[in-house]
């Protein structure tokens, strides 16, 4: 029996505290739904050398996200007063002063244990799951603790995802990017889900060249 997350499957709901604009408060994942998406930010602890760049990047960007009706949530297994030090901490000094969205505690493991990103040694792996307004999940990835995440590319991925709900029948090619990207390229043809009707990409794109 499948036990792990997957795509196109409810995910996990929980209830835990949250520090938001250093406050702390009840948060449900349920709560969300029928309303935002949300992206669920997993990552090993705070003060660890990668994770303030990609929460404060996050942060930083935290516009373009609302813009898309999305919610960060940022999840760890420190305890709800290690996420409130480390927004009472500076940035200069590894802290995450300033945070644009809240930090959930997973002190109880729980959280971490359900979507699967929990190591048998007890450590929590980077992980991201993009859930649609209706609490499906669309989309995860499992990261090395010392590699980085593309911000620009969690934005592409959740503007994919919301391109081809509101188009059906379509999908997206490589590299795909909606016109609110930089250097936007616009496809001539449009990419169809259907196996016979996506000849038609395939024929307009390759034709001129020697393939």
């Amino acid at each position: 029996m499948i036990t792990f997350p997957q795509i196109g499957k409810r995910a996990p709901n929980f209830i835990t505290v949250g520090v938001f604009k250093k406050r702390l408060g009840r948060i449900r994942l349920s709560d969300y739904r029928g309303k935002k998406y949300v992206m669920l930010i997993f990552y090993p602890a705070n003060f660890t050398p990668v994770a303030p760049t990609e929460l404060i990047a996050l942060s930083d960007q935290v516009s373009e996200f609302r813009k898309l009706s999305t919610q960060i949530l940022a999840i760890s297994i420190d305890s709800p007063f290690s996420h409130l030090q480390s927004l009472l901490v500076s940035r200069k000094k590894g802290g995450l002063a300033n945070l644009n969205y809240p930090l959930i505690s997973d002190l109880n493991h729980t959280i971490t244990t359900d979507y699967r990103l929990l190591t048998e040694e007890g450590l929590a792996v980077p992980g991201v799951f993009i859930i649609d307004k209706e609490g499906i999940i669309q989309y995860y990835t499992v990261n090395n603790l010392l590699c980085s995440r593309s911000i620009n590319e969690l934005l592409r991925i959740i503007e994919s995802i919301q391109y081809v709900k509101k188009n059906p029948g379509q999908a997206c090619p490589v590299n795909w990017q909606s016109s609110s990207f930089k250097n936007f390229y616009q496809y001539e043809q449009v990419l169809y889900s259907h196996p016979l009707k996506s000849k038609l990409y395939f024929k307009e794109l390759y034709s001129s060249k020697k393939n």
